[in-house]
């Protein structure tokens, strides 16, 4: 890939980390990254990611925009109000960067479609809200040997997961390690116990973080580990992720 005089423009912030470098930005421009859930975490990730010079970008979700969405969700407006999400982003997005391949699935991530979602792309972020998605996209991606990128938030809380699944030597923990089953989604619903708008920006941004560092094989990534964050307190804390085969499916 030949980076044009214009990308070497846009891209300058990055390409003068020596870390990133020219060969690190056609790597970002080469990945192939889907998110899943357009919500508080998802937004903010498409908002950087697409940014930063990813060209192939897959987004999935079925909700239109409802007004107690705009309280944490970025991309939307008042105006976006009962339009889909996926629409409203893929048009947001091609208006900063219109070289970006935007695919957009407008329907609820299944055992059925996964595959037919996911199975074009390297790393996968899952901004969904749903414990029962989460473990049916922590399962197809250590199927498939794909990375995932996780964020789950509540009230001031947010936790960041990273499992490298396409690197064996890691032999990465999953989300079951964690989760063997999906709790009682009525008892853990965000909006209803409250949430603070800002915790889903950064746990957002963080995701995009590390989708970048993991395209570009950094060493010193959180895979495997367990990023806790509370807001309430401004306490970060990273807890080692041990995997329990006995979760395993």
């Amino acid at each position: 890939m030949v980076i044009s005089s214009e990308q070497i423009k846009r891209y300058a912030g990055q390409i003068n980390l020596k870390k990133i470098s020219i060969s690190g930005q056609e790597k970002i421009m080469k990945s192939k990254v889907l998110i899943v859930g357009l919500g508080g975490l998802g937004t903010p990730a498409l908002t950087y990611l697409s940014r930063s010079g990813i060209k192939n970008i897959g987004i999935a979700d079925s909700d239109k925009v409802s007004i107690s969405n705009l309280h944490r969700q970025i991309l939307y407006e008042k105006k976006d109000l009962f339009k889909y999400k996926v629409d409203i982003a893929k048009t947001k997005i091609l208006a900063v960067d219109p070289d970006i391949k935007i695919k957009s699935f407008k329907k609820k991530i299944t055992k059925q479609n996964i595959e037919s979602i996911a199975g074009t792309y390297d790393i996968i972020l899952d901004g969904t809200d749903s414990f029962q998605s989460k473990l049916l996209i922590s399962d197809y991606c250590k199927k498939h040997n794909k990375i995932l990128i996780l964020g789950a938030i509540n009230q001031f809380v947010g936790q960041l997961f990273v499992f490298n699944f396409k690197n064996k030597k890691l032999n990465s923990p999953c989300l079951r390690c964690f989760m063997p089953k999906a709790p009682d989604q009525e008892n853990n619903d965000c909006q209803a116990q409250g949430i603070i708008g800002t915790i889903a920006g950064v746990i957002g941004t963080l995701m995009a973080n590390e989708t970048i560092k993991e395209i570009l094989s950094f060493k010193d990534t959180i895979s495997g580990k367990i990023l806790i964050i509370d807001l309430q307190k401004t306490i970060f804390r990273l807890v080692n992720l041990n995997k329990n085969c006995q979760n395993h499916r």
